[in-house]
């Protein structure tokens, strides 16, 4: 938390130091990375074609499309892109998992559509995808980043904590600001749930993306007006994996439990299953 700022640039000299890698070729991956969360979010916006199950493959296209009622168009735009990736992955299309498959629009959805909204380039979203990935790397340490290890907490709030820092530093914020952008997106996912309706990465996964890119946004806000975490960043981190630690197997990733234990979810397995 008292890195020097930007946090990027900390977290890509300790990365490389450990690594041996040259800190260009870290960066030059690191815009290949965005390029290709760009491009599926492209292809995600483009089809309304449906998933191998049929319960989504509409919805960002869907919204894309849509009168913007609300008259918020960044809004509208980064739960636009967090579904296209998502619904991009339940066509098994290419994606980037950032951290995970099942969180992989959370980033894109929050970092490329506030620069998008700000007209700003995929250069300049580089550093802040590095400090993305330093704060992955952090949580990673105390939890594995998976909804079968800590439920849903564990992998979407990983990916906001995550998308929460790079748009704080995207956004001109402190180090201290970006780690407590981070803890303030993840304490708000403490206990969620990961239950996939029949197994599959698409209910309730697609459009948690949608809502938890804004919860990003919203931290990442938070943090530049000067709000901080309550409670250290680092104790946030430990009372997740307390917590995933804690939660019933049926809770975890199982679909054994939640929304996936509801009639008609029970009625897609059945029907996936050919029963």
């Amino acid at each position: 938390m008292n890195a020097p700022s930007p946090a990027s640039a900390w977290v890509l000299e300790t990365d490389c130091a450990e690594s041996g890698l040259d800190p260009e070729t870290v960066k030059g991956s690191m815009l290949g990375r965005i390029r290709e969360m760009r491009d599926s979010i492209r292809r995600g916006l483009s089809t309304d074609a449906p998933s191998i199950t049929g319960m989504v493959g509409w919805n960002a296209k869907g919204l894309h499309d849509a009168p913007d009622v609300l008259q918020a168009p960044l809004l509208k735009r980064v739960q636009a892109y967090a579904m296209a990736v998502n619904e991009e992955n339940a066509r098994m299309g290419r994606i980037v998992a950032a951290p995970t498959a099942g969180s992989a629009g959370t980033i894109p959805g929050a970092l490329i559509g506030v620069a998008d909204h700000l007209g700003l380039s995929d250069e300049q979203l580089v550093m802040p995808m590095v400090l993305a990935a330093g704060i992955g790397q952090a949580i990673s340490r105390q939890m594995f980043i998976s909804g079968a290890a800590g439920g849903c907490q564990a992998e979407i709030g990983s990916s906001a904590a995550m998308a929460a820092a790079a748009v704080t530093e995207l956004l001109g914020g402190s180090s201290r600001a970006c780690v407590h952008a981070a803890s303030m997106a993840l304490m708000n996912t403490i206990g969620l749930v990961c239950d996939p309706v029949g197994g599959f990465v698409e209910v309730p996964c697609v459009s948690r993306n949608a809502f938890f890119a804004v919860h990003a946004v919203s931290s990442a806000q938070l943090a530049l007006a000067g709000l901080e975490s309550f409670i250290p960043p680092d104790e946030v981190v430990g009372a997740m994996a307390q917590v995933g630690r804690m939660m019933p197997l049926e809770l975890r990733e199982t679909a054994e439990g939640g929304l996936a234990q509801t009639p008609t979810g029970l009625a897609v397995t059945a029907r996936m299953e050919g029963k």
